[in-house]
């Protein structure tokens, strides 16, 4: 339980800055990305090292804490609210490259531009998500759909080693031979089983691809989304895309021609050089009127010009949804929730484009087992808004699942179950029984503590 001179105990027990609500600093330390759910922890440490972090989790269990952690913030979920730890991570941000075993080794607070930057230096890169500023760790531990993943599977499929300190406080290294449970578990059960302090994961041999998006007017939608649906149907599973309904807000960072208005953007990675790309992209050309077209070859490193995403932090609500197929009638449905003339008033609607090494087993088995879906649907709105309205109106056509990485916000805390199949997620609650009984590690898409039928006594 947290008194007033705990913060001074495990002060005096680390380096690191260890804060309460009233001193200067605080608000800066707690601050994520994403505003939607702010952490007001009764004290907050900011961590340095992996012997931090492992005093800081022993102190809490010692003292009954429960506790959070945060990098980035970009998926923020129940918040700790005046009471409780944040254990903030986003100073641990070595990253370190083996280019003979094409390996990467993160450290818990690295983000997604500085593992590419690192990687391209040596000819390689990593299976990173559309935004260079999320965090490596939270990002895998929840799958990791990439740009590439079509053609290499989620990034949480090439971990090889992650090291976590464990709610009892004892540093461990979770590989597919040693402490198996807990590996498969933390790849897909996100941070409910420990604070990670490193990761390390395989990289692929790329270095250029064909990318960027193309933007249509709002009213083209129908025959856009229509035209990019049966597109996806035969591009090889070299080639990535995405298509997004934007409503694109009056702000002057927004280019002039697309301010105010509701746009079309389609957004392709295609692993091939430029007159391939030129040619595979044709048809969507073809199909309306562009804005905008970004669309050429570049490096790697340019990674983030495909998605174009905002900078700025900015509170949202975020909700995802599996879908089986994406026919003509389930365009039409999704037109008629989100298209022109609908009353949404969400900021991005988005289709992924899965298939390809995402519908196949790992080598490695993990917790991320959605791989029974076509695409991938995710919403994202204002605070307070409808998150969850088109996503509902979705569910016919859809798995059952939701991507926990696509669920933000504090009313998806109690969201977890969906991102599992029944038996992953009964296994992923024995394991947390395990490991955290007490579910210490509780401010998160939460897995609640599960003991086995055959465990319990009669």
């Amino acid at each position: 339980m947290y008194r007033p001179a705990t913060a001074q105990r495990l002060a005096g027990r680390l380096a690191g800055p260890v804060l309460r609500p009233e001193d200067d600093g605080y608000a800066l330390e707690v601050a994520g990305h994403n505003r939607v759910a702010q952490h007001r922890p009764a004290m907050v440490l900011g961590v340095r090292d992996a012997t931090q972090i492992r005093k800081a989790v022993a102190f809490a269990a010692e003292t009954g804490l429960p506790t959070a952690v945060q990098a980035t913030g970009h998926g923020p979920t129940r918040a700790a609210d005046g009471t409780g730890l944040l254990i903030n991570t986003r100073r641990m941000t070595g990253v370190t490259i083996d280019p003979v075993t094409r390996v990467a080794r993160a450290e818990a607070g690295a983000r997604w531009y500085q593992v590419v930057d690192a990687a391209a230096a040596h000819g390689l890169a990593p299976l990173s998500g559309s935004s260079p500023l999320v965090g490596v760790v939270g990002y895998t531990l929840g799958g990791g759909l990439a740009l590439l993943s079509r053609a290499y599977g989620l990034a949480a499929d090439h971990v090889t080693a992650v090291d976590v300190v464990t709610p009892d406080g004892r540093p461990r290294t979770a590989t597919a031979r040693r402490h198996a449970d807990l590996f498969w578990a933390l790849r897909g059960g996100k941070g409910n089983f420990g604070v990670v302090t490193a990761i390390e994961f395989g990289l692929v041999a790329v270095t250029r691809l064909y990318g960027g998006g193309l933007f249509f007017p709002g009213d083209t939608a129908a025959e856009v989304l229509h035209a990019w649906r049966t597109w996806t149907e035969s591009v090889p599973e070299e080639t990535a895309s995405s298509l997004a309904l934007l409503r694109m807000p009056d702000l002057e960072p927004v280019p002039h021609l697309l301010r105010g208005r509701l746009v079309v953007h389609v957004r392709i990675a295609h692993l091939g050089p430029g007159d391939a790309g030129e040619r595979l992209v044709r048809p969507l050309r073809r199909v309306a009127p562009t804005l905008l077209d970004t669309l050429g070859e570049m490096p790697y490193t340019r990674f983030a010009d495909i998605h174009d995403e905002p900078a700025l932090p900015i509170p949202y609500e975020e909700r995802s949804l599996m879908l089986r197929e994406l026919g003509r009638g389930a365009v039409d449905d999704l037109l008629r929730l989100a298209g022109p003339g609908s009353d949404c008033g969400d900021l991005v609607v988005e289709l992924r484009h899965l298939g390809g090494a995402l519908g196949r087993p790992p080598a490695v088995p993990g917790a991320a087992d959605h791989r029974d879906a076509a695409y991938c649907l995710s919403v994202l709105g204002p605070a307070g808004g409808r998150p969850g309205h088109v996503v509902d109106g979705m569910a016919h056509r859809g798995t059952g699942r939701s991507p926990l990485n696509f669920l933000s916000g504090p009313r998806t805390a109690q969201m977890a179950e969906r991102g599992f199949g029944p038996a992953t997620y009964a296994r992923l609650g024995e394991i947390k029984a395990r490991y955290d009984p007490d579910n210490l590690f509780r401010f998160n898409h939460n897995i609640s503590p599960r003991v086995k039928s055959s465990d319990l006594r009669v």
